[in-house]
């Protein structure tokens, strides 16, 4: 669970980003690390966009499912589903192979990896994932949704049963940032 000075949807965002980061320079959560970072995030002095020109320096997506790393049968798939809102921009894009495709369906990736398995993407998957939930909930003005809210929220969301499976009910996590989507509600 994100700690407290995670309060609205776009700290959600930004810690998950910040986490992202520590992931790639230490290979593990470093707390004091992403504290930081998020704080870098926030003040605007860090830019998820900065941080993807970044990474894809040191090389491109390879050309392998982006999730199990197969080589079979891969094609491109949306990271944001087109039926939440997703576009077809390069962004959005990843090589998907059609076993993948076909368990995840148009689940966003945090409800259809888990909590366990979402730190395991390619950190460019991750962070253009990141960037795409970011910029949805802008044109949708949903940032500023906080912890408080979701209580009221939580009653209606679409995924009620990964929380509990999760035991993550009426808290701020990586689901809250898919199922106040557009759409979902």
């Amino acid at each position: 669970m994100p700690p407290p000075y995670v309060l609205t949807i776009c700290d959600q965002i930004l810690y998950e980003h910040a986490v992202l980061m520590s992931r790639s320079a230490f290979g593990k959560s470093e707390h004091g690390y992403i504290y930081d970072r998020f704080k870098f995030l926030r003040d605007g002095r860090l830019t998820i966009a900065d941080a993807i020109r970044e990474w894809e320096k040191d090389g491109n997506l390879p050309n392998t499912c982006a999730f199990c790393g197969s080589g079979e049968n891969v094609t491109m798939g949306r990271l944001l589903p087109k039926s939440k809102g997703g576009c077809d921009s390069l962004e959005n894009l990843v090589p998907i192979c059609q076993p993948c495709n076909a368990q995840r369906g148009d689940k966003g990736i945090f409800e259809w990896l888990g909590l366990l398995k979402k730190d395991s993407l390619h950190r460019l998957v991750a962070a253009r994932y990141l960037q795409q939930l970011l910029q949805m909930h802008e044109r949708a003005g949903t940032l500023d949704i906080s912890k408080e809210d979701l209580g009221g929220l939580c009653h209606s969301c679409p995924l009620p049963g990964i929380c509990e499976e999760w035991a993550s009910e009426g808290k701020m996590t990586c689901f809250c940032l898919e199922s106040v989507l557009p759409g979902r509600l």
